[in-house]
């Protein structure tokens, strides 16, 4: 998020130094004639100055305008994130019970659509499982706990997931605990 942050304020600096350029550019004038009156000067240049504030105004503004649409579009993606991220922890426990054997095969399944439910209201706030089993260890999504030697895998690939890791709206609310391979 610094970032984008630095980015956005590189844009609204170089629109700043844009509008001050098309200002001074429209404020260059031919040199006066030498018949002209040294009145008009004076009276000319307190409105070019007087432009030249208005347009570094109007710039500013219009980067601040675009400054707080982004921070306000921001808030709207990341603010269920808390409670997102409080959730995961029902979530993993609901499949540690699901992995469990139960008697009743009716109250099993009807579990299993619970479940799946919960993930897709979830998955719709814009919640996604993170991919890890066999896939490159990218420290920006896994988390690697442990290391072992499986022929299963090459060598980098994660071999084991731990705990699941997620993304909300591409941002990453927890990271994959995993094995890797040597």
């Amino acid at each position: 998020m610094a970032i984008e942050e630095k980015n956005l304020q590189e844009e609204e600096l170089k629109e700043t130094i844009d509008m001050e350029e098309e200002v001074e550019s429209a404020q260059a004038e031919p040199e006066p004639e030498e018949d002209e009156a040294p009145e008009e000067e004076s009276k000319t240049a307190p409105a070019e100055e007087e432009s030249a504030r208005y347009m570094r105004l109007m710039a500013d503004f219009q980067n601040y305008k675009k400054r707080v649409e982004k921070e306000k579009s921001d808030i709207y993606s990341y603010a269920n994130e808390k409670l997102v991220v409080q959730l995961l922890d029902v979530l993993d426990n609901f499949e540690r019970g699901l992995a469990g054997e139960c008697a009743d095969a009716g109250y099993a399944e009807g579990m299993e659509l619970i479940f799946k439910q919960l993930v897709g209201v979830l998955e719709k706030a814009g919640l996604e499982e993170i991919k890890a089993l066999g896939e490159d260890f990218d420290p920006n999504f896994h988390n690697a706990v442990m290391t072992e030697d499986n022929p299963e895998f090459e060598s980098g690939k994660v071999s084991g997931v731990m705990q699941k890791g997620y993304t909300l709206n591409s941002k990453v609310i927890r990271p994959s605990m995993v094995k890797v391979n040597n």
